[in-house]
């Protein structure tokens, strides 16, 4: 789902939590070390294709580090109000639509 917008994370390994998982990823694609807050939402999306996903979205108010853009085309940091205005991978669009209006955070 090239050229779409997405949030850093990924895939749990084995033997990993939520939150361990959550570290690991934003270390190998933005080089930060993050401390992992409360689940903001979980959102379960099932694609046309057939496929499914379920996605754990945390909060992260700290994090060491200078960012350094290890995977994706671009990245951007943005007024919470324009998240809409971005082409999102259709599994966040419900989170997006909920952080902008004020449902959460």
């Amino acid at each position: 789902m090239g050229l779409k917008w997405e949030f850093p994370g990924g895939k749990i390994e084995p033997g990993e939590t939520s939150e361990q998982a959550l570290i690991r990823e934003l270390n190998e694609e933005l080089g930060v070390t993050a401390t992992i807050g409360d689940r903001v939402s979980t959102v379960h999306h099932s694609y046309r294709n057939g496929g499914a996903i379920e996605i754990e979205f945390f909060l992260v108010r700290t994090f060491a580090g200078e960012f350094v853009n290890r995977i994706f085309q671009q990245m951007r940091w943005i007024p919470i109000p324009d998240l809409p205005k971005y082409d999102f991978l259709a599994a966040d669009l419900t989170l997006i639509r909920d952080i902008a209006s004020g449902k959460l955070l």
